[in-house]
């Protein structure tokens, strides 16, 4: 039942994030006189559909709805897989007033562009109200102005100190809480592990909370190969961080650490696909071992419409409201990313075929857009299905 609910839950939200990006170039096309001829929630077939004239809203009658109206249309459609804007004359050919085609390029710029900004503009609300009520922290040093974060929840919690170890003799006691490693933001015990492994016969430096006040430790750690490098044993709880007058900044700072980590992610996943796939070619067997293993790695760190429906919004609803908000900012920052990307059935990609003809001083005619952004549609649908079918065998 609960995964039922979070399906549900999780279609609503995409078609929501969906329509939003479409408001965004619905805001900038009407801004820059573009016709924009309907706006709809939903995919086709319709449920219902209205339409403005002299500035009042009406319902259309189902008899209208496959003529051409000459007034703007919004509908509410059956298919909950987004939204959609359709602008007149989406063809950059088209040169009839009020068309997109006819629109000056830094019209074109911000109309293609202002799904993208709504995008990042959803993602910035959400995430400064999540730093008013508590930022759930799932990435490492994750943005945050320390001198107006207030730390809750279990976070990294100490449950035992070995007798005699380089922790016990540094003043480790059951029931502190770690909460960072020198200057770095610490998430899960493993990062805690992984610095003691790094900083072993070193010093290391540890700040902990106890009975509600922050202390910084210094440690002797073990030298490596020892039975314990620090000598705790720890167990995990989120940590939530609540800003009061810097929430904004958090919440923008916050947004741009998504992105930039959304991009890296992207970036990881091209190279490992390239240089997996090169490494196939390989005649030597371990060359095409670390290729299979890069291809794993880039099938894993990618996820479809079935991976984000059917296993992460279940698992974040259950996890309550303040991980689900924070699912849909970081969806939402996805979808910006994704549009900036230069493949020309997306936003960037457009953009970036009507500059290249701008530049290049030559009008970019309706027939060869259409093959371009059609041929580049069926390659990123190809994509899907294929990120589709790994989606389903790791669901099953």
């Amino acid at each position: 039942m609960n995964i039922v609910f979070g399906i549900i839950i999780g279609l609503i939200i995409l078609m929501l994030l969906v329509t939003a990006h479409e408001f965004g170039h619905f805001i900038m096309a009407r801004r820059s006189g573009v016709k924009v001829n309907e706006f709809g929630i939903g995919m086709p077939p319709r449920i219902i559909a209205w339409i403005k004239k002299n500035g009042k809203w009406t319902k259309l009658p189902k008899a209208e709805w496959d003529k051409t109206q000459d007034n703007l249309v919004f509908s509410l459609n059956y298919l909950p897989i987004g939204g959609f804007c359709a602008m007149d004359g989406e063809s950059a050919a088209d040169r009839r007033k009020g068309t997109f085609g006819a629109a000056s390029f830094w019209s074109k710029t911000k109309i293609l562009f202002g799904g993208v900004l709504m995008n990042w503009l959803v993602a910035f609300a959400l995430l400064t109200i999540l730093s008013l009520t508590g930022m759930p922290q799932f990435i490492n040093n994750q943005f945050q102005i320390k001198s107006d974060a207030h730390i809750s929840g279990d976070g990294i919690t100490v449950t035992e100190v070995m007798e005699g170890s380089p922790a016990a003799k540094a003043g480790f006691q059951s029931g502190d809480k770690i909460i960072a490693v020198d200057e770095t933001q610490v998430i899960l015990p493993a990062d805690v592990t992984n610095y003691g492994n790094d900083h072993a016969g070193h010093e290391g430096i540890y700040h902990i909370i106890r009975d509600g006040e922050k202390q910084t430790l210094t440690v002797s750690l073990n030298e490596p190969g020892s039975e314990y490098v620090l000598g705790v044993a720890m167990a995990y709880g989120q940590t939530f961080v609540r800003s009061t007058w810097s929430a904004p900044i958090v919440g923008l700072g916050t947004t741009l650490q998504l992105t930039g980590e959304t991009f890296r992610g992207l970036g990881d996943l091209v190279w490992n696909f390239v240089s997996g796939a090169f490494r196939q070619l390989s005649f030597d067997s371990n060359t095409r071992e670390e290729g299979q293993a890069s291809l794993q790695a880039a099938g894993d760190s990618v996820s479809g419409p079935v991976g984000i429906v059917g296993v992460m919004f279940p698992a974040f609803v259950s996890s309550g409201i303040t991980n689900l908000a924070f699912l849909t900012a970081l969806i939402s920052v996805s979808l910006a990313c994704m549009n900036v990307i230069p493949i020309p059935a997306l936003d960037g990609g457009r953009w970036l075929l009507i500059a290249i003809y701008k530049l290049l001083k030559k009008p970019l005619k309706k027939e060869t857009e259409e093959k371009i952004v059609s041929r580049s549609f069926m390659v990123l649908l190809g994509l899907v299905v294929v990120i589709t079918i790994l989606d389903i065998m790791r669901f099953f």
